[in-house]
């Protein structure tokens, strides 16, 4: 027991005469058993109502994964691994079936960022607690090998033997060692009253020998399994959790690989494989963590010959929609991937971009190749494309894009906007005013709208008659306005609805003026005829007039 002051150990005392110590985890029940045969591998389920099961089993040949509903036999071909020989490592995790309540409780939660939603459930019994189960499996000699025992003397230690009483343990013990061709020790344990020490080195272990050669060796555990047990025997409000040091699985065809158990949880938290890289992990005097490398530069630094990536993956045994993501790099580019959905690049980065390729200030604002986007979106320099496709259901040409050739300006085949401040519009590949429509109309710098009157534009050209202009001046109707969204500006002008048809627009909802200056026009002309010939008709009455009265005055 721990140095506690006089109370507290009084308190511990008591607590544990009255049986109140904290009872250890219950090992977790496997989501199933596995069979191994030479040619295939099956796990037969121990629970029941999920919907299915996801196999992953990785290895020299890659990823293999399978998914089996409930009532499908969970299993794996030589065949489904190429019979290639190795080791290979399996996990079976299990979806749930969700009932309504339960996945309205997943969306509320996610929608309120409520990490414990899925704990509460658990707790609840309405998702399981027990959701994956891992193991090792091994194709020797293009078989795989079963498991069909442990190693002569695994029974001296079990892996997660959760305080199994000392007899038990020996009669254990003395079997295993008849089995194995040994004889097992009658003598009585040592015990040392006292500090130990041991001026040379140690081992431990069944197959340890008189003059064993210790190398530089300190302490040697030898023999077919090995365990370095911690079983704390606090009490109270102590830390009483239970571990231990595993090397190698006891079974035929297991995993040859070093653990960390939690004995008390019966969970492997931590394990490494045999045949892991030098550097897999290494932890420089700084905290700095390589991943494949003894000497990392930053505080996590993976290094590997190819693409070196993330994988971000979230699977239903929670209740939510399983989701993958990749984040990786090579010399190709910097990517985020959507496995899930077919294992897209939703986005890349390519070597050698500018700074600030694309930067978000801290109010929200966007800059493409500028730090100061004083907009939503400011583009400083480069090219945004919108492929064929876009907006064809509302008739507009199907292409815009930003570009660069030296000037610094928006352009597209539907509107350009030069560094000269003009607009291009409607095809107007060099606008040279500030509003030019590809028509040829356009507005001039002193803000007069000009339409596009050269003959090169039209077609089916005839003169408009002055009967048709006179008709369409009578039927003007001039009124006095307001729009509704400038309320206080008053106009004068006509109700497209109420024109006649020769000045109308298809829509009836708006007007051209030009229509209507034709029209005045034609009519004034017209007028100016009429008058230009009174005209000559009082000028001839004139003449007719002063003749008489020259002759009345000269007699004749």
């Amino acid at each position: 027991m721990r140095n506690l002051t006089r109370w507290a150990a009084l308190a511990a005392l008591l607590a544990l005469c009255a049986g109140v110590s904290p009872a250890p985890a219950a090992a977790q029940e496997p989501l199933a058993a596995p069979r191994i045969g030479s040619t295939a591998v099956d796990w037969a389920p121990q629970v029941a109502g999920y919907d299915r099961l996801v196999l992953t089993v990785t290895g020299p040949c890659g990823v293999v994964r399978r998914e089996f509903l409930e009532g499908t036999l969970p299993s794996l071909k030589l065949s489904d691994l190429d019979g290639t020989d190795g080791s290979y490592r399996y996990e079976l995790r299990l979806v749930p079936k969700l009932s309504s309540e339960v996945s309205t409780a997943l969306k509320d939660g996610r929608k309120n960022n409520d990490a414990c939603v899925i704990g509460r459930l658990q707790n609840e019994g309405k998702l399981p607690a027990v959701t994956a189960q891992s193991g090792s499996l091994a194709v020797f000699r293009g078989a795989f090998v079963p498991q069909d025992g442990a190693d002569n003397k695994s029974a001296f230690v079990s892996d997660f033997d959760n305080g199994e009483p000392a007899p038990a343990r020996s009669a254990r013990a003395a079997k295993a060692a008849a089995r194995g061709g040994l004889t097992a020790a009658t003598a009585a344990d040592q015990v040392i009253a006292d500090d130990l020490v041991v001026q040379g080195s140690a081992c431990v272990g069944f197959d340890c020998v008189n003059n064993e050669s210790f190398s530089f060796d300190t302490i040697r555990l030898k023999e077919n399994n090995l365990r370095i047990k911690f079983e704390d025997t606090s009490v109270g409000s102590f830390p009483s959790n239970d571990w231990q040091l595993t090397a190698n699985d006891s079974a035929s065809g297991g995993a040859n690989k070093f653990s960390i158990d939690d004995v008390t949880g019966a969970k492997t938290p931590f394990t490494i494989e045999a045949g892991a890289s030098t550097d897999s992990i290494f932890v420089d005097n700084t905290g700095r963590v390589g991943f494949r490398t003894a000497t990392p530069v930053l505080d996590l630094h993976v290094n590997t010959s190819n693409t070196p990536a993330l994988r971000l993956e979230q699977n239903s045994s929670g209740g939510f929609t399983a989701q993958t993501w990749d984040i990786g790099a090579n010399e190709a580019n910097f990517f985020v991937r959507d496995v899930t959905g077919g294992s897209k690049l939703s986005f890349r980065i390519r070597p050698g971009a500018p700074t600030s390729s694309i930067d978000i200030n801290a109010n929200g604002n966007v800059g493409i190749g500028t730090a100061s986007a004083a907009a939503k979106l400011t583009v400083a320099s480069g090219e945004v494309r919108f492929p064929p496709g876009v907006n064809a259901a509302a008739g507009n040409n199907t292409h815009f894009n930003f570009s660069t050739d030296g000037k610094n300006y928006i352009r597209g085949t539907t509107v350009i906007a030069d560094n000269g401040g003009n607009l291009g519009v409607g095809g107007q590949a060099n606008p040279t005013f500030p509003l030019h429509m590809g028509s040829g109309a356009h507005v001039t710098v002193g803000g007069v709208w000009t339409d596009a009157s050269s003959r090169d534009y039209k077609e089916d050209i005839h003169a408009l008659s002055a009967s048709d202009a006179m008709a369409t001046l009578e039927g003007l109707s001039p009124v006095t306005y307001k729009y509704k969204n400038t309320a206080n500006e008053h106009r004068v002008g006509f109700i497209a609805e109420d024109v006649p048809e020769l000045v109308a627009e298809e829509d009836r909802k708006s007007l051209s003026p030009m229509d209507v200056v034709a029209v005045l026009t034609k009519v004034v002309q017209e007028q100016q005829k009429l008058v230009e010939e009174q005209q000559k008709t009082i000028e001839g009455l004139a003449a007719k007039v002063a003749e008489l009265e020259k002759q009345a005055q000269t007699g004749n």
